[in-house]
């Protein structure tokens, strides 16, 4: 028997994938629940209470959204920005979890990086 995953994150889990990175601290950003690393911003709650604003490399970011439009997406406000849209609702838990380690190796110092790679020995 062929098992799926089980689709869509709560704010709690986003929250203890965030918090489980290094040096990463929450905060707020427009008002809303945050995570940054080192003061750089890799993650937000959207106003909407549905929606995750992950800063992710551009190429990532098409990626994504051509790959799985309905939960990856932008709007014309992040159009210049490095940051992807993610439907809490839709996306599964492994793949927030990559998703919020490429966007804190996205900002995150090298010291801090380097850390990370300690943790998940090759």
């Amino acid at each position: 028997m062929i098992r799926r995953m089980a689709k869509g994150v709560t704010f709690a889990a986003v929250r203890k994938l965030a918090l489980s990175l290094p040096g990463v601290e929450e905060g707020t950003s427009y008002g809303t629940p945050a995570f940054k690393v080192r003061g750089k911003l890799i993650a937000r709650l959207r106003e909407d209470g549905e929606t995750l604003v992950l800063k992710v490399p551009f190429e990532v970011r098409d990626f994504l959204m051509s790959a799985d439009p309905a939960t990856f997406y932008i709007t014309d406000h992040y159009r210049g920005y490095p940051a992807v849209l993610v439907r809490l609702a839709l996306v599964d838990r492994a793949r927030l979890r990559d998703l919020l380690e490429e966007a804190w190796t996205f900002s995150a110092p090298k010291t801090l990086r380097a850390a990370l790679a300690v943790r998940q020995p090759g």
